[in-house]
């Protein structure tokens, strides 16, 4: 998961999606938050959207890592990745190493592609993936 996390380093999010974060969170840069809070008012402003990777934002890279050592991670998930715990090594690793991380990267999108949905009577196409149908 924290391979495949980081394809968060290209893309955006809407603020819905990281609102909570920027306004209650602690482990987060106050001036990374402040710069957010502009776009992302506590009310309002939904659909406005910021870069999940601050450094390049339309490129694949090691920066997404990079962000999360600078408690500069977009959404509650990532930051989650680098926070005194267990997956910090990893972050780090990754940070470092793009040669590692590419590599790890690539296995696990073909671990992943090589799940079997469930499909059928056994499960489900949603129409919107944030909800079942």
């Amino acid at each position: 998961m924290i391979a495949l996390s980081g394809a968060h380093t290209i893309g955006q999010a809407r603020c819905t999606t990281f609102r909570t974060r920027i306004y209650n969170e602690t482990n987060i840069n106050s001036t990374f938050a402040t710069s957010l809070q502009a776009n992302c008012p506590t009310s309002g402003g939904d659909n406005n959207t910021a870069p999940l990777d601050t450094m390049t934002s339309t490129v694949f890279d090691v920066n997404y890592y990079k962000n999360l050592q600078a408690n500069k991670g977009l959404l509650h998930s990532d930051q989650q990745l680098f926070n005194n715990g267990s997956a910090d090594s990893q972050v780090n690793t990754y940070a470092s190493n793009s040669n590692k991380f590419f590599s790890d990267f690539a296995a696990a999108m073909i671990n992943m592609g090589n799940v079997s949905p469930l499909t059928g009577t056994n499960g489900e196409v949603r129409v919107n993936c944030r909800k079942t149908n």
